[in-house]
């Protein structure tokens, strides 16, 4: 009992059973004598990979109308090349977008990502009319629930706004998917939260921090700090830095990539943050000293095609990569040595108003380079 419509088929079943306990499905004899017994399911052979193919079921539409559309969009869904299934869950669709985002991210987006999906957003759908809600179903009250519980739990708020933020921008894709009418996350139910008050050092506590004490006490830090400081550069750009980029008698190095770390453990190089921050930096006469003497440490060989991480800059005495966490724990541990604010390594390049932060105008192409201590 069931209908053709183009690709696929429409039909009436029910979940009555024989005395076997069979389900009768579309051949029980109410369907023909009752118009309101049963559901309405839609069956389409779908292509697979490997070029079989596979009949796709899904029923309990109430109408056959209703099963129709689910089988129209679930078509259009395979032309687009996304996966329209009507009885996808909210959790199986984000994890689904995890998988296709993978190929588009960094590594470093693509890993706070999936922390966020998988440990924040994932689990809250637990709860009751959350966890296996169908994605068409999902409506705002339920994500209105969702912050009204973790506020309760005591959630912060700059991560709670992070997860929406993921969130949303999934269910925006599933809207230009024509997967949903509208975005049941829009509007946002929490504002961004504003941002604390940074501290930065002053000049003379920068000075403090690196001739008085940094120098004496870790000197082959302290020329990372130098050359910090002096550039404005973000700390992983410092330490993604390769010799061969780095051009002492022409005065001027060319950020090129960025040292991250997934997970904290986990060290790749990958494009700087934006694409503004590729390009050549002028160097100031303090940076080129402090480029000088760890060029004395840590000779300049050439890096290795094979390997992201020779001829590293900024590394360890063995030459492999320092992890950016390990720089920050030093700077804090100097920090409260050398009785200066803890900071974190970015704000430490704000302790002089001619940094390149503070002035970003660009001079033929190039940032502009501070003008020294």
């Amino acid at each position: 009992m069931g209908t053709s419509v183009g690709r696929g088929r429409i039909y009436r079943r029910c979940g009555c059973r024989d005395t076997h306990h069979h389900q009768l499905g579309a051949r029980c004899p109410h369907l023909v004598t009752d118009s309101e017994h049963g559901t309405w399911s839609f069956a389409v052979d779908v292509p697979t990979p490997d070029r079989r193919r596979i009949t796709v079921r899904r029923g309990g539409f109430p109408t056959q109308d209703s099963a129709e559309q689910a089988l129209s969009h679930f078509l259009e869904g395979e032309a687009g090349g996304y996966n329209a299934d009507p009885n996808q869950t909210v959790t199986a669709y984000l994890n689904a977008g995890l998988e296709a985002k993978a190929l588009a991210l960094k590594p470093t987006t693509m890993a706070r990502y999936r922390d966020y999906v998988r440990n924040d957003l994932v689990p809250a759908f637990g709860v009751p009319a959350f966890g296996t809600l169908k994605l068409g179903q999902l409506a705002h009250r339920h994500i209105s629930a969702y912050v009204t519980c973790q506020l309760a739990a005591g959630r912060g708020r700059t991560t709670l706004y992070r997860c929406l933020a993921i969130l949303s921008s999934a269910l925006g894709d599933a809207v230009r998917q024509h997967r949903l009418p509208h975005n049941p996350a829009s509007p946002p139910l929490l504002r961004r939260p504003a941002s604390p008050e940074r501290r930065i050092w002053t000049a003379e506590e920068a000075a403090r921090f690196l001739v008085v004490y940094c120098h004496h006490a870790d000197p082959e830090m302290a020329d990372l700090f130098e050359f910090l400081i002096g550039t404005g550069l973000r700390k992983g750009e410092t330490l993604g830095l390769h010799w061969d980029d780095v051009h002492l008698a022409q005065g001027v190095f060319y950020v090129r990539c960025t040292l991250s770390a997934i997970d904290n453990n986990h060290l790749v190089m990958t494009t700087p943050k934006t694409r503004s921050s590729r390009g050549w930096v002028v160097i100031s006469p303090r940076v080129a000293t402090a480029l000088r003497r760890r060029a004395q440490t840590a000779p300049r060989t050439r890096g290795d095609p094979d390997d992201p991480f020779a001829g590293l800059v900024f590394c360890r005495p063995d030459g492999r990569p320092l992890g950016p966490h390990q720089v920050l724990d030093r700077l804090h541990r100097l920090s409260e040595e050398a009785c200066v604010p803890r900071i974190s390594v970015h704000d430490a390049s704000r302790s002089f108003p001619e940094n390149p932060l503070i002035r970003r105008e660009a001079t033929h192409g190039k940032r502009r380079a501070p003008g020294g201590m």
